[in-house]
């Protein structure tokens, strides 16, 4: 069994991926709606088919037990062709679904409606359906309340796109506000080494001069004076008067 194509079909496959909807878990603002679709319609079938490139998945149903089918065989394959309802008043007398698995087996669907999921670009997604056992055909109400339905459900399917875009963006703030608060505390202790550096006072390792803030070399007893305001006097430490002097007494000092 065949189905047919959108032109668009590249592009809707692209927005379908992007809600990033399929394959995730059943919720109740989605259940509520298939719920109340069945209950409006009096049918004991009610799906969110979402067609993606060879199956039908079932964001929610009520009185229908598998999560997906393939596409072929698939109502809403055909659903997503038009932005008007679709509807199948005996699917046993249909060519395109005479011979369905789906109508010739266990389920042995007669009916099916389903108004289309479009989003604001224009694709049709899958769609908001009622399915009964029984040939039957909808009131004019009951038609008009599943193409409301239909775009509750695109509604909260945006909803919850954008939802989820925003706990992504708040988690790049958080993620951004700890990589700020890293840089603020390598700055700081960057800084806190400059500050350190700025106070080590260059010597040379040869004259041993030192040099001022000013650039200009000098002796230790000048930049002491200078920079520092503290006065110098001359004195000689043991180990330089050892290797100057040996163990020659000092003039002028008694002995031990």
């Amino acid at each position: 069994m065949s189905y047919p194509i959108p032109e668009n079909e590249a592009g809707r496959l692209t927005t379908l991926h992007g809600y990033g909807i399929l394959d995730t878990h059943p919720e109740d603002r989605f259940d509520d709606l298939t719920r109340l679709a069945a209950s409006i319609c009096g049918t004991p079938i009610s799906v969110i088919s979402l067609v993606a490139e060879d199956r039908q998945w079932f964001k929610s149903r009520t009185g229908f037990e598998v999560c997906q089918t393939p596409r072929e065989d698939a109502f809403c394959a055909h659903a997503i062709m038009s932005p008007e309802l679709f509807v199948v008043p005996d699917a046993s007398q249909d060519p395109r679904f005479a011979t369905n698995p789906q109508v010739l087996g266990e389920l042995h669907i007669r009916f099916y409606a389903g108004a289309p999921l479009t989003a604001p670009n224009g694709h049709r997604l899958g769609a908001l359906c009622v399915l009964d056992r029984v040939p039957r055909q909808l009131t004019p109400g009951q038609l008009e309340s599943l193409r409301i339905l239909s775009r509750q459900v695109m509604a909260q399917v945006i909803l919850g796109k954008n939802l989820e875009d925003l706990r992504t963006a708040s988690k790049a703030r958080e993620d951004l506000e700890q990589d700020m608060e890293k840089l603020i505390q390598d700055y700081q202790e960057a800084r806190g080494m400059i500050h350190t550096l700025k106070d080590l006072v260059p010597i040379c390792c040869s004259c041993k001069k030192v040099r001022d803030d000013r650039g200009y070399w000098e002796q230790v007893e000048a930049f002491m004076t200078n920079s520092m305001g503290v006065d110098t006097t001359s004195a000689i430490c043991p180990e330089c008067r050892q290797k100057r002097f040996g163990d020659a007494p000092i003039v002028g000092k008694k002995p031990d």
